[in-house]
């Protein structure tokens, strides 16, 4: 009667014990599970559509596969003659897959008051200006544009927060369209950290 007893607690034992590791198996799975849908995904700049200066839509996929220098410009800013080294950049190496992306803002010291029309025979008289520019944002402030959330947001970015300083304040996006580096306005487009990176070095 006793070895009848001890078999079977020896049996609701292994029973229990073998319950008790189902349990933590699928505990485990469901906190994997749980922090796998908890994981940040990383979103590139490709997700944005926007308007250019002429009111067109800028779709930034039909960007993949280049390097994108995003800038904000103004047209009276102590800066504003960074404009020529843009376009001369762009020109050199537009056929090497980069473009650069410009967004006229008018957050820094009013120096950006005219309107799209405005602003684009501007940049066509004084500086050539042919890369894209697009239509007169905010890049910062609780009326920033989407793309610059993203751009300024290391939780939609991946890589970084920041903020725009000053006006021609620059972001570099790889082929892959993630941003990889941000750069002070006062880096000129001519400077070697930008060159190299345009040429892969």
């Amino acid at each position: 009667m006793k070895k009848l007893v001890t078999f079977t607690f020896g049996l609701l034992l292994l029973w229990s014990c073998q319950n008790n590791a189902q349990s933590n198996t699928v505990a485990t799975i469901t906190n994997s599970n749980e922090n796998m849908n908890t994981e940040t995904k990383i979103e590139t700049i490709y997700q944005f559509k926007v308007k250019d200066l002429y009111g067109k839509e800028f779709d930034f996929a039909s960007l993949k596969g280049k390097k994108i220098l995003v800038v904000n410009t103004a047209s009276e800013c102590g800066l504003t003659p960074q404009y020529k080294d843009l376009e001369a950049i762009y020109k050199k190496y537009k056929d090497m897959n980069f473009v650069i992306v410009g967004f006229p803002a008018n957050n820094f010291g009013s120096q950006e008051p005219g309107t799209n029309e405005q602003i684009a025979k501007f940049c066509e008289m004084n500086y050539g200006v042919t890369f894209p520019m697009m239509s007169k944002v905010s890049v910062k402030g609780k009326d920033m544009t989407e793309i610059y959330q993203f751009l300024t947001q290391k939780s939609k970015n991946g890589l970084q927060d920041s903020q725009v300083e000053w006006n021609f304040q620059k972001y570099l996006i790889n082929e892959e369209g993630q941003l990889v580096k941000v750069l002070s306005p006062r880096v000129l487009p001519t400077d070697a950290e930008i060159v190299g990176w345009i040429n892969g070095k």
